[in-house]
C-alpha cells in the first residue's frame, strides 16, 4: 500500500481524544487498536472503539493514495509519538510481515513493526443517515450543566445521561438529575420526533472537541451521534423511560423568600463558600443559607458540637418571610457557577429552586446534622438546632412531593391516618432500599479507592523496571 503520513502535530491530539474510549481491561485484542484509513476522498481519519461509543477524528489536510486501512496498537502508538517532536511525521508502511510504524531516527528513519490484524475484526462504526440537527452554544452549555448534574450510578443507568425531552413541541428541555438534585434547562425547539438520553461521557467535556466548531446531532433508534468540524463521537442510547421529572419540580407561586445575588458578585460568593468551614466533608458538605432580618448570611462549623457560625453576605437582595435551610455546599456551588443567581425558597424542609430565566436547580435540602429532610412516613422532622441567638418554631409536615429516587417506584405520600401494618411494612422496605442504595455508593467509592491504588502500584512497577534496565545499561558500559 501507499504510506499514510500522520503528523505528530495532530496525532497527538488525536490519540488523547480517541483515548478517553479505549478501555486498557477490554478483553477484546481488537479493541486496543485503533483503524488508521486514507478515505476515497483523501482523507486521514483514526477512530476508536469500545463497543458501545466509536470516537472518529479527521485530519486537516487530504493526502494522496488509494483509499486503505490498517490496525495499530493504541499503546505502541502512543508511546512512539510521546518521543517525537512536534513538526516530525509518523508514517505507516505495509510490508510482507505486516505494517510498520516508521519514525525519524537522527538522519535516517527507525521502524517499529505491528503484530498484524485484519482490518476486518475491527467492529464496523454506525452510520446514522438522519439529517444534521445544529446544536448552538447555548444549547451546548446546557447539555454540558445537564451532564454534570447526572447519576453515575450503574444501577440509575436511566440517570445517566442527559435528558432532550421533546413532550412539548413548542418547548423542549434539556433535563439531568441524579436524584439530589436536578437542572433543567427549555427555551430549545429542536427537529426531533422522540425524546432522546445523551449519554454522559468525558469526551463530551474534553477542551479541543468543544473548540471545534458548532456541534451537529444525528439519532436513530439505537444511536445518537454528536460531530463537530473534524471529530465524530457516537454511542448507543440510553434506552428506557425517564422518569417523571416535572413532579419534583416545585411551583413556584409556593415560593415565598427570594433572595437575588448581582451577577457581578457571584465569583466573590463562590470563594467565600469554599472558605467556609464544614464539619461533614466526608459525606455531606453541610452549609447554612440564612434570610434574617433583611441579611443573608452562610452558617458553617468546623466540628459537629460547635455553635453555627454566621457570616454575612454584603449587597444580597431578597424579600419574603425569615428563613433558614440547610443544603450541600457542592450544589450551592454549581447552581452559582452555572449563574443562577435567583434562590427561591418554600421551606426548610422543601426544595431550593436556583433558577435565571430558563434555566434552573432544584435541590433537596439536609437537617443541620446533614441528614435528608426528605422524612421516612413514620417519622416527623427534626426541630433546626440553630444557634441560641434565633429560633424557628416546629415545622409543618412537609407537604413538597419527593425528588426521583427510583425511576421504576414512588416513595410513600405524606399523610395525616393511622398506618396498618401493612403500609407500616412497606414504608420499612422503603428505608431498607434507601440503605442498600448507601452501600451501593460506598462499594462504588471503595472500587474507585482500589482502581487507584492498583493504578499507582502498576506505574511504579514500570518506573522501577525502567531503573533497573538503566542500571544494567550502566553496569555493560566499558570505560
Amino acid at each position: 500500500m501507499q504510506p499514510i503520513t500522520l503528523p505528530i502535530a495532530e496525532l497527538k491530539p488525536a490519540l488523547a481524544g480517541i483515548g478517553k474510549v479505549i478501555n486498557p481491561r477490554a478483553t477484546l485484542p481488537v479493541l486496543h487498536h485503533i483503524k488508521v484509513e486514507r478515505t476515497s476522498d483523501g482523507w486521514i481519519a483514526l477512530t476508536g472503539t469500545d463497543l458501545d461509543r466509536f470516537i472518529t477524528v479527521r485530519f486537516e489536510h487530504p493526502a494522496e493514495g488509494p483509499p486503505t486501512a490498517v490496525l495499530i496498537p493504541y499503546d505502541q502508538l502512543t508511546q512512539i509519538t510521546k518521543n517525537c517532536g512536534r513538526g516530525e511525521n509518523l508514517i505507516i508502511d505495509q510490508t510482507p510481515h505486516g505494517p510498520v510504524i516508521k519514525f525519524t531516527l537522527a538522519d535516517s528513519l527507525g521502524e517499529q513493526k505491528v503484530p498484524p490484524v485484519p482490518v476486518g475484526e475491527f467492529p464496523v462504526t454506525p452510520r446514522i443517515k438522519t439529517d444534521a440537527i445544529p446544536l448552538p452554544a447555548d444549547l451546548r452549555q446546557s447539555i454540558h450543566e445537564a451532564m454534570d448534574c447526572t447519576s453515575t450510578d450503574e444501577t440509575r443507568y436511566i440517570l445517566n445521561g442527559a435528558y432532550i425531552d421533546t413532550s412539548n413541541p413548542k418547548a423542549n428541555y434539556i433535563v439531568g438529575t441524579d436524584g439530589k438534585h436536578l437542572y433543567s434547562a427549555n427555551s430549545f425547539t429542536l427537529p426531533l420526533k422522540n425524546s432522546v438520553i445523551i449519554p454522559s461521557h468525558k469526551f463530551l467535556g474534553w477542551k479541543e472537541f468543544n473548540n471545534d466548531g458548532e456541534w451537529q446531532l444525528r439519532t436513530d433508534d439505537t444511536n445518537i451521534q454528536i460531530s463537530s468540524r473534524r471529530w465524530r463521537f457516537i454511542s448507543k442510547q440510553i434506552e428506557g423511560n425517564y422518569p417523571n421529572w416535572r413532579q419534583t419540580i416545585p411551583s413556584p407561586d409556593t415560593a415565598k423568600t427570594h433572595i437575588t445575588i448581582d451577577p457581578a458578585k457571584l465569583e466573590s460568593v463562590i470563594k467565600l463558600i469554599q472558605r467556609m468551614p464544614c464539619h461533614d466533608t466526608e459525606r455531606y458538605h453541610t452549609i447554612g443559607l440564612d434570610w434574617n432580618n433583611g441579611q443573608f448570611l452562610l452558617l458553617g462549623k468546623d466540628q459537629p458540637n460547635e455553635p453555627w457560625l454566621r457570616v454575612p453576605v454584603p449587597d444580597i437582595k431578597g424579600t419574603g418571610p425569615e428563613m433558614t435551610i440547610f443544603l450541600n455546599r457542592r450544589f450551592l456551588i454549581k447552581a452559582l457557577q452555572y449563574g443562577l443567581n435567583t434562590i427561591s425558597l418554600i421551606s426548610f424542609v422543601s426544595p431550593l429552586r436556583f433558577h435565571n430565566k430558563g434555566r434552573q436547580m432544584i435541590v433537596m435540602p439536609l437537617r443541620p446534622d446533614g441528614s435528608s429532610t426528605q422524612p421516612q412516613a413514620h417519622q416527623k422532622p427534626n426541630p433546626v438546632n440553630l444557634p441560641p441567638t434565633r429560633s424557628i418554631p416546629p415545622p409543618a409536615p412537609p407537604t413538597p412531593k419527593p425528588m426521583i429516587t427510583n425511576p421504576t417506584s414512588e416513595g410513600p405520600a405524606p399523610s395525616n391516618e393511622q398506618k396498618n401494618a401493612v403500609e407500616e411494612a412497606i414504608d420499612m422496605t422503603l428505608l431498607i432500599r434507601d440503605k442498600l442504595n448507601e452501600g451501593f455508593n460506598l462499594l462504588r467509592d471503595l472500587s474507585v479507592k482500589l482502581k487507584t491504588i492498583n493504578r499507582d502500584q502498576k506505574t511504579s512497577a514500570r518506573e522501577m523496571q525502567s531503573v533497573r534496565s538503566t542500571l544494567r545499561s550502566i553496569q555493560g558500559l566499558k570505560i
